[in-house]
């Protein structure tokens, strides 16, 4: 089976490398001539809304996922005439728009903090004096990692906000005062089979993902299953899923989804019984499921901006490292490590031993 994907950076990069022991091969439709993923499958270096290269890759391969969100749903539609595509047109169209997003969390009754369309900044004036501060502009689409979103601690923030994220359409939504950020990681199948990972535990520096550590246990599991096969449902998804959540006072509250293989995810590599990635194409490929099961206790440190020394990162116990084959760039996810341990005080350490190798800003 020849599968197509929708970008070619690491993302894809870990499917190929999860596919390729299930006999799959892989295509990447990607602009970028340094596409990391194209090392392990043909790169069709295009952009995204060329129709002729859209139609060379669907003659081409038996079905098309994608690996992130920033991908036109009229892509996804365009391909959809010629061949299968998982994740829909419909689910990336809401994913890939705050203001669809939490407008579906609030018709499925999945709590969400206050928000408010923001199409000028009189419209943010408004919704900053019914909504209040601090509160959190940001763009309805292509925001990623911290970018496009700007926090509005006092009103002389408020002022020329919306011209300083571009003038574009944007979602203002409530701060949350919250304990803490966990997201779950889902699967269904074609026939609608699911299954769920562990909680994971995020914390973030500057906007992007640092660390995640998968729980054991979590008393808000049931609760987030819940709410994430709402979603599931809703949207007839097919392919991974993962639902960012805050915890507040108890509970969850909804942040966003992604409708792709997800940051938070990568520790299922050596963590779980069946990654993340081999799920994703055992679901889009209308494979029975893997099991969702953890072995042992397991995290998950993004390298961001540069790769420390191989040799230094491979002689901590426990730990394995994802080089993605990217140039080292500031700001830039270019690797990361996994570790799995027999107990949770030997993970905490271990931890603590690759974070000695991370310069922080």
């Amino acid at each position: 089976m020849k599968i197509g994907v929708i970008g070619g950076g690491q993302l894809g990069r870990m499917l190929a490398l999860a596919g390729t022991p299930l006999g799959m091969s892989f295509a990447f439709l990607d602009p970028a001539p340094d596409a990391c993923a194209q090392a392990l499958g043909e790169h069709i270096r295009a952009d995204y809304d060329d129709k002729d290269h859209l139609r060379r890759l669907a003659d081409e391969v038996d079905l098309v996922t994608f690996e992130f969100e920033s991908v036109p749903a009229e892509t996804v539609a365009f391909l959809s005439q010629f061949v299968p595509v998982y994740p829909s047109a419909e689910s990336l169209r809401i994913a890939r728009d705050r203001w669809f997003e939490k407008s579906m969390f609030r018709d499925l009754g999945i709590p969400t903090p206050a928000f408010a369309d923001i199409q000028s900044q009189a419209d943010l004036d408004a919704a900053v004096a019914s909504i209040g501060l601090p509160a959190v502009l940001k763009t309805r689409t292509l925001g990623y990692d911290g970018k496009g979103q700007k926090l509005l601690r006092k009103p002389a923030d408020v002022a020329g906000a919306f011209a300083e994220l571009g003038s574009v359409p944007c979602l203002l939504e409530g701060f949350v005062p919250f304990t803490g950020e966990v997201s779950l990681i889902a699967v269904r199948g074609r026939d609608g089979e699911t299954c769920f990972y562990p909680l994971v535990h995020n914390t973030h520096e500057s906007g992007i993902l640092r660390l995640s550590v998968a729980s054991s246990n979590h008393p808000l599991q049931a609760l987030a299953e819940d709410y994430v096969g709402r979603v599931l449902e809703r949207l007839d998804y097919v392919g991974v899923l993962a639902f960012e959540f805050f915890e507040v006072d108890g509970g969850l509250k909804a942040n966003e989804i992604a409708p792709r293989v997800h940051n938070s995810g990568h520790w299922t590599i050596e963590g779980a019984e069946c990654s993340q990635f081999e799920n994703h194409l055992r679901a889009v490929a209308g494979l029975p499921l893997g099991s969702t099961a953890k072995l042992g206790e397991s995290a998950m440190l993004n390298f961001i901006g540069e790769v420390p020394e191989v040799a230094r990162v491979v002689a901590i116990e426990d730990c394995h490292l994802h080089h993605y084959g990217k140039a080292f760039k500031a700001g830039r996810k270019v690797g990361h490590a996994t570790l799995r341990c027999p107990d949770r005080a030997t993970l905490d350490r271990q931890i603590t031993a690759v974070e000695t190798l991370i310069p922080h800003p």
